[in-house]
């Protein structure tokens, strides 16, 4: 498969949500704060990558996380705006690695590196059906 021609560093995707108490750290259960949960920065960041690029994809492909590594050093509360924004940074082959950033309306909050693999989907539905038959 060749990737499109149109995937290449420089893309730019951004995320935003105002944090809600269904975002907070209690609620999904990674903390007793009510502040923005870091499993929800992590998710806000990787839709960010998801927009800089799924566009651009061919039909019938997709891209799935395969790394991450990601900072969550300041607190959010609830009410604030959180945006997540993702900047291609390198295409080797299937595998894209994004810089990403994570701001509220105060200071920058997160920030890390992100590695996605461009995959077909039926191909990958194929190998999942598989191993769920193998798994029998």
């Amino acid at each position: 498969m060749k990737i499109s021609d149109k995937l290449k560093p420089g893309l730019k995707g951004a995320k935003s949500i105002v944090v809600a108490e269904e975002h907070t750290a209690p609620h999904v259960g990674s903390g007793v704060v009510p502040v923005l949960a870091t499993p929800v920065m992590v998710n806000l960041l990787e839709a960010a990558a998801l927009a800089a690029v799924e566009k651009f994809l061919p039909a019938g492909y997709q891209t799935l996380g395969t790394v991450l590594n990601v900072t969550h050093f300041a607190a959010t509360p609830v009410g604030l705006e959180v945006k997540a924004m993702a900047e291609l940074v390198t295409v080797e082959g299937r595998k894209l690695t994004f810089s990403l950033k994570a701001e509220d309306e105060r200071e920058t909050i997160g920030e890390g590196s992100h590695e996605r693999v461009v995959v077909n989907v039926e191909r990958f539905e194929q190998r999942v059906k598989n191993k769920i038959e193998s798994a029998r």
